[in-house]
Formats: structure tokens, sequence, C-alpha cells
């Protein structure tokens, strides 16, 4: 089967990966692993949906693991019923990086798949750009033939995408996150009433200090005076 030209992620992918990571993962060194549902057009993979699969493996042999097959089998039996145009196109992982059973996983997964997709989501991203990066295994030949053809993974050109519907799902889900870089009105109010609370603080200090003045307690700072005048 040939490599695909493209991987597009939708956004329910990303939020059920990052949902199944903090039931499961969260605070520790593990990470999760699911399998991948979509459909290809024309060379490039839509992936539209995602599950969760129980996944094990040994922190100190990279080569000890073990995945659920049978809770994925039955699952995507029920996912079938729901949308028979979704199948699997390969399997997640929050990573952050290549792990040495990511092949031995792979090449389990081509029993569902010819070939199967490895999608790595970062799901503590640090720099700019999107959190996933896609693979794809494909074999490495010697030129000269003196060894045995082996599977290596390739990166592939990923996005993330979606539908219109999907876009509308999302609007609605961050109405309500805060974000630094955005200016809405309710943030405007509340920047406006926390500043005018700091000046109310700021005033009652020159009441008091001018009060002192006038009672004899304080001598008179000409440039404080000064400053009050210009402000």
């Amino acid at each position: 089967m040939k490599v695909p030209e493209q991987v597009i992620v939708h956004p329910l992918v990303l939020l059920s990966v990052v949902d199944n990571y903090n039931r499961v993962a969260q605070n520790t060194r593990k990470r999760v692993v699911g399998v991948l549902l979509g459909e290809v057009k024309k060379g490039v993979v839509h992936v539209t949906n995602s599950y969760a699969v129980p996944f094990e493996e040994d922190e100190n042999d990279g080569g000890i693991w073990f995945m659920d097959y049978t809770y994925h089998e039955n699952m995507y039996a029920m996912f079938r019923k729901i949308n028979a145009r979704e199948v699997v196109v390969g399997w997640y992982s929050t990573g952050p990086r290549l792990r040495d059973a990511d092949l031995e996983i792979n090449q389990l997964m081509t029993k569902y798949c010819k070939q199967p997709l490895l999608v790595i989501v970062d799901v503590k991203p640090k720099g700019d750009g999107i959190p996933i990066k896609a693979y794809c295994a494909v074999d490495e030949v010697k030129e000269d033939g003196t060894e045995r053809a082996k599977k290596i993974f390739v990166h592939i050109a990923s996005e993330v995408g979606a539908h219109e519907a999907e876009e509308i799902g999302v609007e609605h889900l961050l109405r309500d996150v805060k974000d630094a870089t955005i200016s809405t009105l309710s943030t405007e109010v509340s920047n406006r009433l926390s500043a005018l609370g700091d000046l109310g603080k700021y005033l009652e200090d020159i009441k008091c200090y001018l009060g002192m003045v006038i009672e004899g307690k304080l001598p008179i700072n000409h440039e404080i005076m000064y400053n009050l005048q210009e402000a």
C-alpha cells in the first residue's frame, strides 16, 4: 500500500487523547495508547475518531509491553455499528517520542490496517506549532543486499483540520476559556474593576499622608507634593 501524502487530524481526536491521558497517566511518566479511525481520500488520511486501549509497558525495558487487543476488537465492532465509513487507519501514542516497542505495535496493527499510521500527540507542548507528528513504517533495504529488509518509521506531513460542524463545536467548548492574548468585553471589565480597586487603595494612602502632614506628625516633602499636584 502506498504511503499517505498527508494526515489530517480532527479536533475530536485530540480532545479524546488528552482526556485519556488526564484520566490514566497524568503526573506520571507513562504514555497512553489508542486506535485511530477515519478514512482515506486521494492519498490523504482523515483521522476523525479514536478510542483508548488499555496499555502497559515496562519503564526499564521498552521491549516488554501489553496491549489489550480483545478490548480493541470489541470497541471497534461497536464503532462500526455507529459509522461504517470509519475504519482503522492507525494508532496513537502520547510518546512524546518514538519508543522501542512502536515498530512491534505497528506490526500488530497491520492485522486491521494494511498501512497503519502512528500519530504521536504531545499533550504537554512547550513550543509553537501543532502538537502532533505522524509516521508510517516502510521497508529499509540495503543496496548491497547484505542485510535483511527491516521496517523504519518515516515522517508524514500532518495538520489539524475540521469540518464546519466540528469548528462550531470547538468554538462552543473554548468560549469560556480565558486566553491572555484574546481581549473580550468580560476581561476588559474585570481589568478595569481591578485597576479601580488599586486606585482606591492609593488614594487612601495619600489621604493618610496628607492628614499626618497637616497634624504636624510628618514634615512637608516638596517632591511628594509636586508629584501629587502633577497627578
